[in-house]
């Protein structure tokens, strides 16, 4: 190992390498293309940067002048290729590195310049490095390495077509380092195309995934999720948390609610760009920042020092991204937790996500209000605060304080003090209550009332929704005093309460046409209704209330008959005696043919030669037979004082001599084939309207 490097490590207190780290600095593996699955958190930035060292440096110590790059880091997203670069940067800092970055999202004329001062490595995500080589920003003639970190997310997120690019065009002596923590089938391909004769390392750890991080699925009543979300970090406390949502919209509600609740919270989604993404993380390195809302987004290789606690608030689709989100704590052997918030109707799915994964989870219910308040005054006892001496310049304060209230007054006002500085917990239903169903309301009886009848019906349009405003409206009278509306085929019936009536009559001052075509009649009674018509189905039945005609089969014989209404079983009309094909068969019979009348005489065909002898002599082979279409010029018909017609000659190809499928006579007949037709000039195709000249349009 190079002694800046050395020097590097210590001063960042790196006592051991992880195992990773370990097994890429081997002595045998310098100068060998890599293919490293390791799990996320075991430090596979710093591994692949002393990897890099034996090519980039040499024998030297130091980096000289910077130009073109020697090295390209690939990253499949924005955060995590900023963070390569700031890995590297203290890393090789002692050896005078000097690193770029490329990555959407940052403005490409300072890429573009920082490339042209020279740069020893560059960080990038793949998208916008190929645009960088496509526009001939950045030379690649001097690559000595090639890291592509997170291979197997590249490959999901589409960038393979954009990987391909960038190696295609890399000198092919390069060094490729492949890091990605599963090995699909995708990532071996590649591997094979790109690489030479690559060393798989596979550490131990990969085996057992995420040793140090406490697993935890916490059951919680369905309109609970939120609040359960709440309780959870106010129980752990950690000084940096991550909650994960699967949607934007999901990550602004649930940020809003904990930023309402008094928590130091910033979100990080697609949707923001760079700068507003490179700001959220700083907050939380600094500190000024205790709570993440993300996407999945973050859920690869964001490296947030001091987080404890992932809180998954909406599960993930798969497990691979269960593993991804849960390792961003847990890091370098620190320990965390990840909770898992599953109301009854994702319990279920999280249990499969778990067994995929081959993780053991501890059930248990999400923290009460109860839980929150117990583990606060724990921490509040545990602070070493209490175990301090009282200073001098406090003594007089103190002696004060004695004097003037009691001890238990003193107990009390510390304890409300200390609870004010934090929000207050959620109080949980329990896990299993049920969800209480709303009762639906009985309508209150509707009372005396008097019938009323409009002109026009379902066959007019009619409809409920209109009549009630039009009735309202043209009697001045609430809809509560309107009850049933009925409408029939070709009049529709209105119930009114009979306390409203005479309201109702007054304010139509004996106008009984309310619109063009609805004339209003007042009933003396009530009027008799139709049955309401079939919602759907076929002959009368109701949709909902069809039921299962049962199944017959050969062994319950015919189909009873069943007399049409008016009719007796006696009056079942006879059976019509068949006479078909099949009983005229058992009976011997044969069907009559058919009388087709006079038919036309059959050609004689004796008078055709039946023998080949008696058709005559063969024609002479050395007489050329007449082509088709030619007749003698001698019989044609002329006008008085006309030249002399000229000998017919006949156009096309000429006719097959000898064997008609011999190699000659068939390429003749392609090629007439593909000649011209006569008349038609070069090209025998019909012309379109208005193609030609313009004079002949």
């Amino acid at each position: 190992m190079k002694q800046a490097l050395a020097d590097a490590l210590q001063e960042r207190g790196y006592e051991t390498l992880t195992q990773v780290q370990e097994a890429v600095t081997q002595s045998d593996v310098d100068g060998r293309d890599l293919l490293v699955s390791a799990q996320t958190g075991s430090g596979k930035t710093v591994g692949f940067g002393l990897a890099l060292a034996p090519t980039l440096l040499g024998e030297d110590e130091a980096f000289g002048e910077a130009a073109a790059p020697l090295a390209l880091i690939i990253a499949p997203t924005r955060e995590l290729a900023l963070q390569v670069k700031h890995e590297l940067g203290w890393l090789y800092r002692g050896a005078g590195a000097r690193i770029a970055s490329c990555v959407g999202g940052m403005d490409m004329r300072d890429e573009r310049r920082a490339l042209e001062r020279g740069a020893h490595i560059v960080a990038a995500t793949p998208g916008r490095l190929r645009d960088h080589i496509m526009r001939g920003s950045i030379d690649l003639s001097q690559v000595r390495g090639v890291v592509l970190d997170e291979a197997d997310e590249m490959l999901d997120l589409g960038f393979r077509e954009d990987l391909e690019f960038i190696l295609g065009e890399a000198p092919e002596d390069r060094r490729t380092l492949l890091f990605s923590a599963t090995v699909p089938p995708a990532i071996a391909s590649l591997a094979e195309t790109f690489q030479k004769d690559a060393l798989r390392i596979k550490t131990a750890g990969e085996t057992k995934q995420h040793a140090d991080i406490e697993y935890r699925l916490m059951s919680v009543a369905q309109a609970d999720a939120e609040n359960a979300i709440i309780n959870v970090l106010r129980y752990y406390e950690a000084p940096s948390s991550i909650v994960f949502a699967n949607t934007r919209a999901a990550v602004n509600r649930l940020a809003a609610r904990l930023t309402n609740r008094g928590l130091p919270v910033v979100t990080l989604s697609g949707e923001l760009s760079q700068t507003e993404r490179s700001h959220a993380l700083q907050a939380m390195r600094d500190g000024r920042a205790r709570v993440c809302v993300a996407t999945d987004v973050a859920a690869r290789g964001i490296d947030l020092p001091g987080l404890e606690l992932v809180v998954h608030a909406e599960l993930p689709s798969n497990h691979e991204t269960l593993l991804h989100r849960s390792g961003r704590t847990g890091r370098a052997g620190r320990k965390g937790v990840s909770a898992l918030i599953a109301p009854p109707k994702a319990r279920s799915k999280a249990m499969r996500l778990l067994k995929w994964a081959k993780l053991n989870a501890e059930h248990c219910e999400a923290p009460s209000a109860d839980d929150v308040l117990a583990r606060d005054e724990e921490r509040m006892l545990a602070d070493p605060v209490w175990q301090q001496p009282v200073e001098e310049n406090e003594a007089a304060g103190v002696k004060t304080l004695l004097d003037t209230f009691s001890a238990e007054q003193i107990a009390a006002t510390y304890l409300r003090l200390f609870r004010s500085r934090h929000s207050a917990p959620e109080d949980l239903r329990p896990a299993d209550a049920q969800e209480p169903r709303k009762e639906r309301k009985e309508r209150k009886p509707f009372g005396p009332s008097v019938w009323f009848s409009l002109s026009g019906g379902r066959e007019a349009g009619a409809d409920p929704r209109k009549v009630l405003p039009m009735l309202c409206k043209a009697g001045d009278i609430d809809r509560g005093a309107i009850g049933a509306i009925r409408v029939q085929d070709n009049e529709t019936f209105a119930e009114i309460s009979e306390g409203a009536v005479e309201g109702f009559l007054k304010a139509l001052g004996g106008k009984t046409e309310l619109e063009p075509g609805a004339v209003l009649t007042q009933l003396s009674e009530a009027p008799v209704l139709a049955p309401a018509p079939r919602r759907g189905g076929s002959k009368g039945d109701f949709k909902g209330d069809r039921k299962p005609k049962p199944h017959r089969g050969k062994e319950d014989g015919p189909k009873p008959y069943r007399a049409k209404p008016g009719r007796s079983e006696d009056s079942r009309p006879p059976r019509k005696e068949w006479s078909g094909k099949s009983e005229r068969k058992e009976r011997g019979e044969k069907p009559a043919r058919k009388d087709w009348g006079d038919k036309p005489a059959r050609k004689d065909w004796d008078s055709k030669p039946a023998r080949k002898e008696d058709r005559g002599p063969k024609p002479d082979p050395a007489v050329k037979p007449k082509p088709k279409g030619a007749s003698d010029p001698s019989k044609r018909m002329t006008r008085p004082g006309a030249p002399a017609a000229k000998p017919f000659k006949a156009k096309g190809p000429k006719p097959p001599v000898g064997k008609p499928n011999s190699k000659k006579n068939k390429a003749r007949a392609a090629a007439a084939a593909m000649a011209p037709k006569p008349g038609k000039g070069g090209d025998a195709r019909p012309k379109r309207k208005g193609t030609g000249p313009a004079k002949h349009r």
